[in-house]
């Protein structure tokens, strides 16, 4: 298996940091991290998360070659989470690079330790 390709351009530059204010108790937040949690809700969602964090970027043809699965089906999971907001992907000529998105991931961390 050849090793995945990497892009450090800019593609996910990186994101703003700052202290997230929002109540993690509510129906709002409720209903954030419900959300949130079925976005994480599929192991192979869980997967990409994991192998985004151990790179800069990725570019969505890794995927397919790190996971058994098709590539509609790793699309699939890359728009599920995007639409979540826990990963960002930019497109950059034929090829979409995409990135972890911290401050959701936080968010999230915040949300499930406010159980």
């Amino acid at each position: 298996m050849r090793k995945p390709a990497e892009d450090t351009a800019a593609c996910c530059p990186p994101a703003p940091e700052g202290t997230d204010l929002r109540p993690i108790e509510g129906p709002e937040a409720d209903d954030e991290l419900a959300a949130l949690a079925k976005a994480v809700g599929h192991e192979a969602r869980v997967r990409i998360l994991r192998l985004l964090a151990r790179r800069t970027t990725c570019v969505c043809g890794d995927f397919v070659e790190l996971l058994p699965l098709a590539q509609s089906t790793v699309s699939q999971h890359l728009k599920v989470l995007k639409e979540a907001g826990l990963i960002r992907g930019e497109v950059g000529g034929p090829r979409v690079c995409y990135c972890l998105e911290p401050r959701a991931l936080r968010r999230l961390k915040a949300l499930v330790g406010g159980l």
